[in-house]
């Protein structure tokens, strides 16, 4: 599960990925489902209490993106979702713990500023620049 999680500025909380030996990349904050889930929101909710220290409000699933994976297929389900609060001193998981995983910066950034960061996964920016309007009215 994945956030397109906007601020009260209706700019988006996006997560910079910086690793060794490649351009910087952006990303939606979330994750997997773990056992414990007992749902795709529940998950996203930790996800986004563990990465970003932050509770959100009005998910709605918005986006389904499916990549090869192995021998299989990787499903990431996006939510967007209002940002309530965020607090960066109460991260944890264990991206945080191991330098090897490289960096994980806070960003926000406006839909009109998308093109010019590199979002992953490919054709989100497409998605949100075209459903801009309904997005933005969660």
């Amino acid at each position: 599960m994945r956030a397109i999680l906007l601020d009260e500025d209706d700019r988006l909380v996006l997560i910079k990925r910086i690793k060794s030996g490649q351009a910087p990349y952006w990303t939606t904050p979330g994750g997997g489902v773990e056992p414990t889930d007992v749902s795709l929101e529940a998950a996203l909710r930790r996800e986004l209490q563990e990465e970003l220290g932050a509770e959100a409000e009005r998910f709605a699933q918005v986006f389904l993106f499916t990549a090869p994976a192995g021998e299989g297929v990787s499903v990431q389900h996006f939510f967007v979702c209002r940002l309530l609060e965020l607090r960066e001193d109460a991260q944890s998981g264990p991206e945080f713990d191991d330098p090897s995983r490289g960096g994980y910066q806070l960003d926000r950034v406006t839909i009109g500023e998308l093109p010019a960061v590199d979002l992953k996964p490919e054709g989100l920016t497409e998605f949100i620049a075209s459903n801009k309007e309904a997005l933005l009215s969660v």
